[in-house]
């Protein structure tokens, strides 16, 4: 299993939220067909000066016998997290946490007590857990709870050149079948690009003084993964680093 990771948050920046996002194959047809591929957790947090800057952990399988190695993994990072005061968010994070579990071979506490935190998110103020797909209403005039809808609406831009001419399942059978690192990494950073969406969407929901209009996801990707993943550094990726607006221009995926 590769797994990818940045050193901790400095003192000054604490998180503010932590964001869970996971990838799986989809396959209805059978009782606990779906299967987990990638995930990955990231910490939000303001710099000194106002701006938002994030730390990860992300994994991803080498091949389809890792599977359980994975949700082990993850199982574990949500029982640490939910030990910690970190406001815990994802988007539809019940369907993530009920595929760990419907796919794992043994029995997995830490996302169970993830499901419980999930389940019981409204009954405490405030909120321990906020799920920006059903917890973001009173910031959205639109109807879509897409994550990319959401984001446009809020003015993210999170233009998402990995799927462009493929799809998620074209690029990890690519990686599965001939070991291609680029596809792998493509879907690593989108995964983590759900992931940092998820944490900003969620930490405006919850209050916080985050700059959400005209913020360029992809600039704060490629600041903080240039040096990991070559794919952020490809022309297709950094024609999308256009300079942070602060008029609120959004633009549509």
């Amino acid at each position: 299993m590769i797994v990818t990771s940045s050193s901790g948050l400095e003192q000054q920046t604490a998180p503010l939220v932590a964001s869970v996002d996971v990838e799986w194959t989809k396959n209805y047809r059978i009782q606990g067909g779906n299967r987990p591929f990638c995930y990955s957790i990231t910490w939000l947090a303001l710099a000194a000066h106002g701006g938002p800057v994030f730390q990860y952990v992300s994994a991803y399988v080498e091949s389809e016998a890792e599977t359980q190695d994975l949700i082990d993994a993850a199982d574990r990072l949500l029982a640490e997290l939910l030990d910690t005061p970190t406001l815990i968010t994802g988007h539809q994070l019940s369907s993530d946490l009920a595929i760990l579990a419907n796919a794992s071979g043994q029995p997995t506490p830490g996302v169970e007590a993830m499901r419980r935190r999930w389940h019981g998110r409204r009954a405490a103020d405030p909120a321990p857990l906020v799920d920006t797909r059903y917890d973001t209403d009173h910031l959205l005039s639109g109807t879509s709870r897409r994550l990319v809808d959401v984001a446009t609406e809020l003015g993210l831009d999170v233009t998402q050149p990995e799927l462009r001419n493929t799809s998620m399942t074209a690029l990890h059978r690519r990686w599965l079948h001939e070991h291609d690192p680029a596809a792998r990494e493509r879907i690593t950073v989108l995964n983590l690009r759900h992931s940092l969406s998820t944490a900003l969407i969620a930490a405006a929901a919850a209050g916080q003084s985050v700059p959400l209009a005209g913020l360029n996801v992809n600039r704060l990707l490629f600041d903080h993964l240039a040096d990991i993943f070559d794919w952020v550094r490809t022309p297709v990726f950094t024609r999308l680093l256009r300079p942070p607006s602060i008029d609120g221009g959004r633009q549509r995926t």
